[in-house]
Formats: structure tokens, sequence, C-alpha cells
């Protein structure tokens, strides 16, 4: 079964990057509805993520319910396979203990009398009255408590001690929280850490390191560019990474469409001024309303959209376009 997942999931990596047309994209998502996948074949192929990346970028609204709906059910899937298998394990456990277990049933009903007159005779210790002791200083005053953070951090990660460098960890933790989380998504604040030790080594903690922090809360946050911030929480785009990104490179679709649209026409804009024209007396200079003036056509757009017109008045310099 693995070798027929890892060439569906290999496809539809190609069509997510543009590389594959994505018009048998249907009978793909058909192979895997009818496909027994195990979880073990789901973390080896890394078919959810891929799915789940395809999901976000088809234009096909049937084939992202498709695939919303595949996802959900793998999901059960790999959660009732754990659920069962935690019983199993515990019984397993029990079954050892019992077998080790040590002396008869009437040894321990002969000691039960004896503890339990342990248990009288000591006091009960009531929770309220466990109070913290907080250690006096040299001076005699009690010291200040430090001041908590806002998140919990696993036992295998640390926050930094440096109460700045803590606070930039819950900044990044929250914005990777901004918005609603991908199937698969990561813990939030192991990768908020990481990204924050990563800018860090980079850049230590002088001017260009708090920089570097905020315009990476500022993409995180940017609604009109929900996909680098889950493509940073599901682990497409790595800390280490996103630390060393770019503007340019943090910038959604639109955005990088948009500053190669003006590029371009900047470009044609300075070919015009270089480039002899056309000299004609069809177009009235409104500026010193002659009609000795030269034209260029380019095609700035698609093919099967008009030229664009770049006109240059001879007479006083003025230049303007149309379409």
């Amino acid at each position: 079964m693995e070798t027929e997942i890892l060439p569906i999931a290999a496809k539809l990596e190609k069509m997510c990057a543009g590389d594959k047309s994505m018009d048998d994209a249907s009978e793909l998502i058909a192979a895997l509805e009818t496909a027994e996948i195990s979880a073990e074949i789901l973390s080896k192929s890394r078919i959810g993520l891929i799915l789940n990346d395809f999901r976000k970028k088809t234009t096909d609204d049937k084939l992202a319910k498709r695939s919303k709906q595949l996802i959900k059910n793998w999901k059960s899937k790999v959660e009732a396979a754990a659920a069962s298998a935690k019983p199993a394990r515990i019984d397993s456990e029990s079954r050892k203990k019992s077998s080790t277990s040590g002396p008869p049933t009437e040894y321990h009903e002969a000691k039960k009398p004896k503890l339990e007159m342990m248990n009288e005779d000591k006091p009960k210790i009531e929770m309220n009255d466990i109070k913290p002791k907080l250690e006096m200083n040299t001076n005699g005053t009690k010291p200040k408590p430090e001041p908590s953070t806002s998140i919990k951090v696993p036992p295998r990660l640390k926050l930094p001690e440096d109460p700045t460098r803590g606070r930039n960890v819950t900044i990044i933790s929250k914005s990777l929280t901004s918005g609603p989380l991908p199937d698969g998504s990561l813990n939030p604040d192991d990768v908020a850490l990481q990204i924050e030790a990563a800018i860090y080594e980079l850049h230590g903690d002088g001017e260009k390191y708090t920089s570097t922090i905020r315009s990476r809360v500022f993409n995180l946050r940017d609604k009109k560019n929900p996909d680098l911030r889950e493509n940073i929480i599901v682990g497409s785009v790595s800390p280490a990474k996103f630390a060393k990104m770019s503007a340019d490179e943090m910038a959604s679709t639109d955005m990088k469409k948009l500053r190669d649209a003006f590029t371009k026409e900047a470009i044609n804009e300075h070919q015009m001024g270089v480039q002899e024209g056309t000299p004609t007396d069809m177009f009235k200079c409104g500026k010193c309303l002659k009609y000795n003036c030269t034209y260029n056509q380019v095609q700035t757009r698609s093919a099967d959209e008009p030229m664009t017109t770049f006109v240059f008045c001879r007479e006083c310099g003025n230049r303007w376009k149309f379409c």
C-alpha cells in the first residue's frame, strides 16, 4: 500500500508547487478515498500535510471539500488506533503486577489493622495548612517572586532567563495562534522558542534583533497572508529559515505578483524613454496642446488584452500612456 501512496503524494506535491497540472487531481483524491491507509503510512509518506497544502491552493471547491473530509477521516482513524492501543498497554501492565505480587491475601488482611492504627495515630494534614516558605534575604526582607510568563512550556524546552527574550517568545507564540490552527499543527510555544533562539543566534540582543522580531510578528499577524503563519506552524518552513527570510520572501502571493507587475511596468517605461518612437500628429499633448509626438506600443499585460501605448511629446517632453 505504501508503494501506491508515495507516487500519489509526489504528484500532489508537484501540483502544489505549480510544476504539474491539476487535471488529474480528482482521480488522485478518489484513489486516496478508496485506499486503506495506516497510521504508519501517513507518517512515512506525509500525505496528510501534502493533501492539506493542496486543499488550500486548489481553486476547485469540490476537491477542497473532499480533501478536507479525507483529512478528517485519517485523523479520526489515527485517534481511534491510539485509543485502542492504550487499554491494551494498561492490561499488560496490570497482568505483570499481579503475576509478581508478593505474600498471599491473608498476609495483607493481617497487616490492614496495623496500618489503620498508624493512620489514626498520625494527625491529618489539611492542604490549607501547607504554605510556601520564602527564604529571607541577608537584609531581612522577603525576596520578590519571579514574574511568570503567559505561556506554558514543556519540560524539554525552557524560556530564556532574559525577561526581554521571554516576553518576545510570548509575543511570537500569540502571533502564531492569531488565527485558526490547521490540522497537523506543531506546539506554538515550542515553535516560538525556536524562532526567537534562531533570531538571537543571528543578531544577538542589539537593534537588529529587535527589528527582526518586530517584522516577524507583523507578518505572522497579517490577515492577508495566512499561508505564512500556517506553513510555519505545520513545519513546512523551519524556524531557522523563517528567522533569515527577507521581506520579499515573507510577502503573500498577491503582494509578490503586484511587485512583479510594478517592476515590469517600470522597466517598460524606462525602455520607452530610451527607444525612439514613431512620429505622429494623432495625439494632442495635454501640457503644451501641440500634436508633435512619438509613440510606442508594448504588450505589458496578458496576450488577450490590448497593448499599452506610450506617448512622448517632442515639444515639451511630457509623457503619458493609455490602453
